[in-house]
């Protein structure tokens, strides 16, 4: 109880710290000298750095790609990751993004959540170890990344210079702890049609999604067409048939079809609905002239279609960590080249050698190509690991729940760097907010947040 009451008497302390952090833009911008991801995230680590030092510990900035505050004595350490970088704040604020403001028992801005927020909680958690002068074996060290939101070139960069902790964990996810995150797979399909002369119903280009882990809710084709009254009839008639939210409307002499979904993440498919197959499925029933593109985007219905699983492409697999999972979130045709981004995230206990052995089998003789292949490993700790069952027991005991640790489709920090696993700082059932618009944490969690990870950094430290 001794670290619970010392938290409650830093509250005040913990809230400034944290607007403090949130109101400097640290996005990731152009690459200055010792400031490799520019100016504004530069700032977030000194700032961080500073505060760290005045509350009493020794201090580390790795040339701008990385920053460390460390207490203790000893060959091993244990450490905990988050990352002072944001995604950019995007409209529909309600509140200044960078504004750090309290409405309503929450903090508003973009970072609170995602990690500014957890990182301070992570940092006073410390302070009250080191107020307290517990005992502990092991050093003990709070990371400050600052590349997680882009390409993550602070880890590696950390990793030529430091040892990596012999355990420790992220605040990039959620409550309680996650065991296992699957394997992700990003890639490009690409294929050329040749052009064709036909008078009939042409492609004229296609553009859809925002990024591969997407699911797309709004993708368009540009259609040629002699009939133009009798082909919006069509849409109209397909929409109302399927459900589906397809529209078609007259422009500049040609056809624009426009299918509107529901956007959810890469890691989470199933409750969103893909605009881009959605349209295909739509195109597939034209009696399009070129036959190539017929051929090409009957290909992708009968093996992609509306599914979420892989299961027509020969891909789908399941063990006690999920099943896999598989988006088609971006689509762009220009010049006769159609490229499709594919987002798969596979159970950990398969190998990436299997899925693209069959991937590869499907599209054989589709003179389909694959561009841009980009792969992260899956990520496991046993269930009964040491680290994974430290954390699960801090979490019942600071929260009265009974849960069980979580596998989960995203990719957090902890893929970085070894012998860590993602903790919080997100509660069961509390809406997920990192990201988005109005991005906030509630004074109550933050505060709760420093609660868990003091009584988990003494636990791993002692």
């Amino acid at each position: 109880m001794k670290l619970n009451n010392r938290i409650e008497e830093m509250r005040s302390e913990i809230i400034q710290a944290t607007k403090s952090l949130i109101r400097i833009k640290s996005v990731e911008e152009k690459a200055k000298p010792n400031m490799p991801f520019g100016e504004g995230v530069a700032k977030a680590l000194e700032e961080a750095l500073k505060l760290s030092k005045n509350i009493g510990f020794n201090v580390k900035n790795l040339d701008g790609y990385v920053g460390y505050a460390e207490y203790g004595g000893g060959d091993d350490y244990i450490a905990v990751l988050g990352h002072l970088d944001v995604v950019p704040a995007g409209n529909g604020w309600t509140y200044s993004p960078y504004g750090g403001e309290v409405h309503g028992g929450k903090l508003y801005g973009r970072g609170a959540k995602d990690d500014k927020g957890p990182l301070i909680a992570a940092l006073y958690g410390l302070k009250v170890i080191k107020d307290l002068n517990l005992p502990i074996s092991k050093r003990i060290r709070i990371i400050f990344g600052t590349n997680e939101e882009t390409n993550t070139k602070d880890i590696p960069y950390y990793l030529d210079r430091e040892r990596p902790p012999t355990a420790g964990f992220t605040p990039d996810a959620y409550y309680p702890a996650v065991y296992a995150e699957k394997g992700i797979i990003t890639f490009d399909i690409v294929k050329n049609i040749k052009e064709n002369q036909s008078t009939g119903t042409k492609i004229l280009n296609i553009k859809g999604g925002q990024r591969a882990n997407v699911v797309p809710d709004y993708c368009e084709v540009l259609l040629q067409t002699q009939d133009a009254n009798s082909l919006i009839k069509i849409v109209k008639a397909y929409s109302l048939k399927t459900r589906y939210e397809i529209e078609a409307m007259k422009e500049n002499g040609n056809i624009l079809v426009k299918s509107y979904g529901i956007s959810a993440p890469g890691s989470l498919v199933v409750p969103g609905q893909n605009a881009i197959m959605q349209l295909f499925t739509f195109l597939d029933t034209l009696d399009l002239e070129n036959k190539e593109m017929k051929e090409y985007i009957s290909f992708l219905n009968q093996y992609i279609g509306m599914e979420t699983k892989g299961e027509s492409f020969g891909i789908y697999c399941k063990d006690e960590t999920g099943e896999l999972s598989f988006n088609v979130g971006t689509i762009d045709m220009n010049n006769n080249c159609i490229r499709i981004t594919l987002n798969i995230r596979y159970p950990v206990t398969f190998e990436l050698e299997h899925i693209m052995e069959s991937f590869h089998h499907r599209i054989e003789g589709s003179c389909i190509g694959i561009e841009n292949f980009k792969h992260k490993k899956p990520l496991y700790f046993p269930k009964d690991s040491s680290l994974v069952e430290t954390l699960m027991k801090v979490y019942k005991e600071q929260t009265g729940i009974e849960a069980e640790p979580l596998s989960i489709g995203g990719g957090t920090y902890a893929k970085a760097m070894p012998n860590i696993i993602a903790f919080g700082p997100t509660f069961p059932g509390k809406t997920i907010v990192a990201h988005k618009p109005d991005e906030y944490i509630e004074i109550e969690d933050l505060i709760l947040n420093a609660k868990i990870y003091a009584h988990a950094i003494y636990e791993l430290a002692k």
